[in-house]
């Protein structure tokens, strides 16, 4: 498949489907053959826009691709990634992975009985300042994370925790390694029956202290995770995609002194360099960036924060 065209398609096309389709339409190597949605109207909008045939029905489109991206609510993930799994589809799909632990232990195992390539669309991994964070931020010992945004009908089949959280949760574990020992957390419905804004405290094997909070019902939008490690200070702005690296050093006298460096990440779009990712990762026939295990790791830690939240 290295040197062989990758045939794309996407199923789901909405809020999130609809820039897959337009990502996959400009990836080197690979060709948009087309999308299909539970809405004909949409799915046939958004092959006009950027390439590829509208499909009636994911059975069609799945007969005609070598990769597809699943970008359908939550409830659907399993049954629509595990029927392309069964077919020897590479998918790419969008986070959470799946409603229950199951299921995700499931896809899994089809995906590695049929040889596929699994990728779990937990975008924020491929935010430049990531990457960043990920190297500067090692040996943490607190992190304070918060992630608010304003109110959208996207997404009001799940919870907070699962919508916006998740990310969070993902990176966390990505830093530090360890399991989470011990969990607190507060979840407030506002305006839906959903938990709308939630808080979780969690304190891993390692000893790090995670203070989490995600929020759907805020006025400003707001991206910012803070880690601190001794000696390091690092502080990144996920809408912006920078991160502000502070370390204590000594100068030449042996004087201590704080050097700061404010460090613009790379340029690039996190879905296309996602997408990307998963198109080498299905050509070279290699690991995702962000494997099944890991998403299932985040869902089983997102699932855990809610329990919580009901006791």
């Amino acid at each position: 498949m290295a040197d062989t065209e990758l045939r794309a398609g996407v199923i789901g096309t909405g809020a999130l489907g609809r820039h897959h389709a337009r990502v996959w339409a400009g990836v080197a190597g690979a060709r948009l053959v087309g999308v299909t949605d539970a809405d004909p109207a949409r799915a046939a909008e958004v092959a006009g826009q950027h390439g590829g045939r509208a499909y009636a029905e994911a059975e069609a489109l799945l007969a005609d691709v070598d990769v597809v991206s699943v970008a359908v609510p939550t409830a659907f993930h399993h049954a629509v990634a595990r029927r392309a799994l069964e077919l020897g589809k590479d998918v790419l799909l969008e986070k959470p992975m799946t409603a229950t632990l199951a299921e995700a232990d499931d896809l899994t195992a089809v995906a590695a009985a049929r040889g596929a390539v699994l990728q779990i669309g937990h975008i924020e991994r491929f935010n430049p300042a990531t990457g960043i964070l990920l190297s500067a931020g090692r040996g943490a010992r607190f992190v304070e994370v918060h992630r608010l945004g304003s109110f959208s009908p996207r997404s009001l089949d799940i919870d907070v925790v699962l919508d916006l959280m998740i990310h969070d949760l993902d990176i966390v574990l990505a830093l530090d390694g360890s399991d989470p020992v011990q969990i607190e957390a507060v979840g407030v419905p506002v305006l839906t029956p959903r938990v709308d804004i939630a808080n979780a405290r969690l304190r891993f094997a390692s000893g790090l202290i995670a203070n989490l909070t995600a929020s759907r019902v805020s006025v400003e939008k707001v991206r910012k995770f803070r880690v601190f490690a001794p000696r390091t200070y690092v502080s990144v702005d996920f809408t912006a995609r920078e991160a502000q690296v502070y370390r204590l050093e000594t100068d030449e006298g042996g004087r201590p002194r704080i050097a700061s460096v404010n460090q613009a990440a790379p340029d690039g779009e996190p879905l296309r360099l996602q997408i990307e990712a998963f198109a080498r990762a299905c050509r070279e026939r290699s690991a995702p960036v962000v494997s099944g295990a890991d998403g299932r790791r985040a869902l089983a830690l997102a699932h855990t924060i809610l329990e919580r939240m009901a006791a």
